[in-house]
Order: structure tokens, then C-alpha cells, then sequence
């Protein structure tokens, strides 16, 4: 029976902090925060890495030379040459500026931290240093923010300021129902974004079925998840009898946390998630990560950005 509330999470036992109830000036103070460690670690921690990691994502072409010995035979542009009966080439460039778009879950399993950090605490500090390391390279972010429903969009740009409006957001932006549908929120993306980005997906997954679609912006985009959790989403501790309630629904229940099947199924539950978000994401031919509350991400970010390189 315990096993099959899906969403069941031990979050509903512990205080909810809500951003709301946050002052002008806590926000603003937060928000210079987040801008200080985002550029301090993207300057010193992740200097080339990003540049690296997401080059441009195509070539585009640039002008007509004359043919030169060693050119590509391939690239010669046979209409300017018949023209002037003399060979051209055309000469391609990279397409150096990126689109960065950040697919943030807002619903309320991610308010939960039993240590450390809140879920939308971390999930708020990473996309924070993922903007600034785009607008850092002169890139584009935008921003789709979802619980069962899309709350906001904000369209890719460029500069500090808007840098600086994500971060306000990400900091205060509030479901407006329950549930999580990431489906939805990857239909709206894929409606929405017509150019090649890269898209993070940050989130606790704790919802239902989404490969189908995240195979479709898969082929299109660079697709990167990244899966929040705390460490009593994996593991309950033996504290007796607690009464739980599903962050998502409202729905409570008693459950017997000094029974070591309790315990072993609920961890078992957590393993079977984690396997059908990996089996999801390599389905769709996207990248996965697994951020923990209370380990070092930063870490995680650089080791993949120089895996990519």
C-alpha cells in the first residue's frame, strides 16, 4: 500500500518556508547573492568549460571567395563560377550565439530539505549560474517555469539585467495548483522554441510519463536533465510512527518508520524511480544528472561541462 503513493514524501512532516512571505528587500538581497556566487564560481570554476561544452550549433554561411588549392571541392559555389568562369568557394562560420533555455519545476515536493538545502534552493542556485554562464558568453535564456501547468515564460534574451530578472523569478515564483506535469511544460517548449537551444530540464521528477516528447525535443535540442533530490527522498530514518502527507495532492498517511520493510520498500521505490528517469532520458539521446541537496553541485556542473569538451 505504501508503495503505491507515488508521490508520497516525508516533506508534508517538516515546515514549508515559502518565498512569499519574503520582504522587497530580503529578495533583492538574495538576489545580489546568488548574482556574486554565480559569477564568482562561473568566472574562477567554469572559465572555457561552458564555452567549450556548448559550441555553436551549426555552421552558417558567411560569403564567396575565390577557390583556393586545398579548399573543399564540396563548397564551391558552381553558380558564382559559372558566372565569372573562374572557381568560388563559400566560406561557412560557426554559429557562435546559443539559445539557453531553463525548464524549472516549481511544484511543491521541490520545497522539501531534511538537510542542507531546500530542492528549489539548489534548483534556484544552479539555473542561476547556468544564466549567468550564458549572458557571461553573450548567449540567450529564457525560462519556463511549471508545476501542473505552465506559471510563466519568459523569452530568451541577452544583458545582466535579464540575468538578474531570472534570478528574481526563480526566487519567487509560486505554484498556482498542485501536481507536476512535465509533459505539458515539454509540449510548451517545443511550441515555443523554433531555434536549436540547450534546454535544462531541472527537476525532482516526481511525475508522470514524459519520454514520448522528450524524444521529440531531444532530436531537436541539446537536452540536459537534471534531477533534484534530497537524501529522505532515497532513505527514511527510523523515528516511529510519523504521519506523512503527498506534497503534491495533500493527501496524508501514517506510516510506520521503525518497520525495516517500510523502509526498504520505500528506498526500493526511489531505485525504481531513478531507473525509468535514466531509461527516459537515454531513450530521448539526453544527458542526465543527479544533484543531492546536501553534495557538492558544483562539482557535477564542471565534470560534465569538461566531459562534453
Amino acid at each position: 500500500m505504501f508503495r503505491k503513493k507515488k508521490n508520497i514524501s516525508v516533506s508534508a512532516n517538516e515546515p514549508i518556508q515559502n518565498d512569499i512571505g519574503l520582504t522587497t528587500a530580503h529578495i533583492l538581497k538574495k538576489v545580489k547573492e546568488l548574482e556574486i556566487k554565480s559569477k564568482m564560481l562561473t568566472s574562477q570554476m567554469f572559465t572555457g568549460e561552458y564555452h567549450s561544452a556548448f559550441k555553436g550549433r551549426g555552421m552558417s554561411f558567411r560569403e564567396v571567395r575565390e577557390y583556393h588549392a586545398g579548399d573543399d571541392v564540396r563548397f564551391i559555389d558552381w553558380n558564382v563560377s559559372a558566372r565569372y568562369a573562374h572557381p568560388f568557394s563559400k566560406v561557412f562560420e560557426e554559429e557562435r550565439e546559443l539559445v539557453m533555455m531553463l525548464l524549472i519545476d516549481t511544484s511543491t515536493s521541490n520545497l522539501f530539505g531534511s538537510i542542507g538545502k531546500r530542492k528549489k534552493d539548489l534548483i534556484t542556485e544552479i539555473a542561476a549560474i547556468l544564466a549567468f554562464s550564458a549572458i557571461n558568453n553573450n548567449d540567450k535564456v529564457g525560462v519556463i517555469f511549471f508545476s501542473n501547468r505552465i506559471e510563466k515564460y519568459i523569452p530568451p534574451k541577452k544583458g545582466r539585467d535579464h540575468a538578474l530578472y531570472i534570478v528574481r523569478e526563480l526566487l519567487t515564483v509560486e505554484p498556482t495548483v498542485s501536481g507536476t506535469n512535465l509533459d505539458l511544460a515539454i509540449k510548451y517548449f517545443n511550441n515555443t522554441t523554433r531555434q536549436k537551444s540547450i534546454s535544462f530540464i531541472l527537476s525532482d521528477f516526481i511525475t508522470g510519463q514524459y519520454v514520448n516528447d522528450l524524444k521529440v525535443i531531444g532530436k531537436r535540442h541539446d537536452v540536459v536533465g537534471m534531477r533534484v533530490y534530497d537524501k529522505m527522498d532515497m532513505q527514511l530514518p527510523n523515528i516511529g510512527l510519523v504521519q506523512m502527507q503527498d506534497a503534491e495532492t495533500g493527501e496524508s498517511k501514517w506510516v510506520d518508520t521503525s518497520s525495516e520493510m517500510v523502509r526498504y520498500n520505500y528506498q526500493q521505490h526511489f531505485f525504481t524511480q531513478t531507473e525509468e528517469c535514466k531509461r527516459n532520458f537515454r531513450k530521448a539521446g539526453a544527458a542526465l544528472l543527479h544533484m543531492r541537496t546536501d553534495e557538492d553541485y558544483v562539482k557535477i556542473l564542471q565534470q560534465f561541462f569538461l566531459h562534453r569538451n
